[in-house]
């Protein structure tokens, strides 16, 4: 594996005046694995993938990022962490390919590297009939993958996405999964939230559950899904067994900068 070290966060805790979003977060993602995040609203995984990234400073608690200490050496650490968050971040007057071109160079691609990491992304995604469009005429899915293929484009060694196949028709979602695992089979250590449980089992992924700004179970889905049905934990799984999320009904996006099983503690 080209990392030598994924993603290790132990002990995170961060709060926003009086409410607590992370309690004690503890998760420990290994390179090549993919890790599937889930939890209802209000669990702190957000907060969770903004502390990982380096947009919010935890009030406690470790982060090491590909190796490198998120708080003693923030720059070199935001290299090694790529990030689709939930909310689409592109410009939506510039297109598909200038986008992934602007943000590549920001995490210091050039020339032949830049262009050959683009056209991957973009044949990985099922965006190369779009990458010459405006994003502002992308369908919600089409914008949302190439958000993902932000993240993806440079090839780091921690990768964060949160529901990247929200909008994404059956052909786009498996491609979508297909390129995450090939990026895990590369050595990335990859955080994968969504509320749709069957993609986690598609990816070959462990789980992790939070709740309250905690993991409170981890382990392989099989196992971990028997184990809660003897436990309080057998309700939430209900939650995460339906259909994918569908499409937005609006596909526009404001302009603006991107940026074992066993119980826990």
């Amino acid at each position: 594996m080209p990392f030598h070290e994924g993603l290790r966060v132990t002990g995170v805790r961060r709060s926003f005046g009086s409410v607590t979003a992370l309690a004690g977060f503890d998760l420990q993602v290994g390179p090549g694995e993919i890790v599937g995040l889930i939890g209802p609203n209000g669990a702190g995984k957000s907060t969770f993938d903004r502390v990982v990234a380096g947009i919010l400073r935890p009030d406690a608690g470790e982060v090491t990022v590909g190796g490198v200490d998120r708080l003693r050496d923030p720059r070199r650490a935001r290299g090694r962490c790529g990030l689709a968050a939930q909310d689409v971040a592109l410009y939506p007057t510039a297109t598909a390919r200038e986008n992934l071109t602007l943000f590549g160079r920001v995490a210091g691609l050039r020339g032949g590297a830049l262009r050959r990491g683009v056209e991957r992304v973009g044949t990985d995604l099922l965006l190369d009939a779009v990458l010459d469009r405006r994003v502002a005429v992308l369908s919600g899915g089409q914008q949302r993958r190439v958000h993902a293929a932000v993240a993806m484009l440079p090839a780091p060694p921690v990768l964060l996405l949160d529901e990247p196949t929200v909008g994404a028709d059956p052909a786009s979602r498996l491609a979508l999964l297909a390129a995450v695992r090939r990026r895990a089979d590369e050595g990335c250590a990859v955080v994968y939230t969504t509320h749709y449980l069957p993609e986690i089992a598609a990816l070959g992924a462990t789980l992790a559950v939070a709740v309250g700004g905690r993991v409170v179970a981890r382990g392989p889905v099989d196992e971990l899904l028997a184990a809660a049905r003897a436990t309080d934990l057998d309700g939430l799984f209900e939650h995460w067994a339906g259909e994918p999320p569908p499409e937005p009904a609006t596909a526009g996006v404001p302009a603006r900068h991107p940026q074992q099983v066993h119980r826990a503690g």
